[in-house]
Protein backbone atom coordinates (compact mmCIF):
# COMPACT_ATOMS: atom_id res chain seq x y z
CA UNK A 1 0.00 0.00 0.00
CA UNK A 2 1.35 3.41 -0.95
CA UNK A 3 1.69 6.51 1.17
CA UNK A 4 -1.36 8.42 2.36
CA UNK A 5 -1.67 11.89 0.84
CA UNK A 6 -2.16 14.95 3.04
CA UNK A 7 -3.32 17.87 0.90
CA UNK A 8 -2.52 21.43 1.91
CA UNK A 9 -5.46 23.83 1.92
CA UNK A 10 -5.56 26.59 -0.69
CA UNK A 11 -3.13 29.31 0.32
CA UNK A 12 -1.25 27.11 2.79
CA UNK A 13 2.49 26.92 2.17
CA UNK A 14 3.11 24.30 4.87
CA UNK A 15 1.69 22.56 7.93
CA UNK A 16 3.53 21.77 11.15
CA UNK A 17 4.42 18.29 12.30
CA UNK A 18 2.10 18.79 15.28
CA UNK A 19 -0.80 19.56 12.91
CA UNK A 20 -0.03 16.48 10.84
CA UNK A 21 -0.07 14.27 13.94
CA UNK A 22 -3.47 15.70 14.91
CA UNK A 23 -4.92 15.42 11.37
CA UNK A 24 -3.87 11.77 11.11
CA UNK A 25 -5.33 10.91 14.52
CA UNK A 26 -1.89 9.94 15.83
CA UNK A 27 -2.39 12.27 18.81
CA UNK A 28 -5.64 13.74 20.07
CA UNK A 29 -4.33 16.96 21.66
CA UNK A 30 -1.41 19.29 21.12
CA UNK A 31 -0.25 18.61 24.68
CA UNK A 32 0.56 15.01 23.74
CA UNK A 33 2.95 15.88 20.93
CA UNK A 34 6.10 16.50 23.00
CA UNK A 35 5.99 13.14 24.78
CA UNK A 36 4.95 11.35 21.56
CA UNK A 37 7.96 12.71 19.68
CA UNK A 38 10.28 11.85 22.60
CA UNK A 39 9.08 8.24 22.70
CA UNK A 40 8.42 7.52 19.00
CA UNK A 41 10.67 7.54 15.96
CA UNK A 42 9.24 9.96 13.40
CA UNK A 43 11.12 10.39 10.12
CA UNK A 44 10.77 13.39 7.82
CA UNK A 45 12.41 12.74 4.45
CA UNK A 46 14.34 9.87 6.04
CA UNK A 47 15.76 11.86 8.97
CA UNK A 48 14.62 11.62 12.61
CA UNK A 49 12.54 14.61 13.67
CA UNK A 50 11.48 15.62 17.18
CA UNK A 51 10.49 19.26 16.69
CA UNK A 52 6.72 19.65 16.87
CA UNK A 53 6.89 22.93 14.94
CA UNK A 54 8.80 21.41 12.00
CA UNK A 55 7.32 22.88 8.83
CA UNK A 56 6.19 20.28 6.32
CA UNK A 57 6.05 21.38 2.69
CA UNK A 58 4.66 19.83 -0.47
CA UNK A 59 6.70 16.76 -1.36
CA UNK A 60 7.83 15.99 2.19
CA UNK A 61 7.47 12.36 3.27
CA UNK A 62 6.70 11.57 6.90
CA UNK A 63 7.10 8.07 8.30
CA UNK A 64 5.10 7.23 11.42
CA UNK A 65 4.46 3.85 13.04
CA UNK A 66 0.93 4.09 11.60
CA UNK A 67 2.14 4.57 8.02
CA UNK A 68 3.77 6.87 5.51
CA UNK A 69 2.29 10.27 4.63
CA UNK A 70 3.19 12.64 1.79
CA UNK A 71 2.34 16.34 1.74
CA UNK A 72 0.79 17.60 -1.52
Amino acid sequence: MGPKIITLNAGEEYITLQSLLKITGTISTGGMVKSYLAETVVLVNGERENRRGRKLYSGDEIQLPSGVFVIK
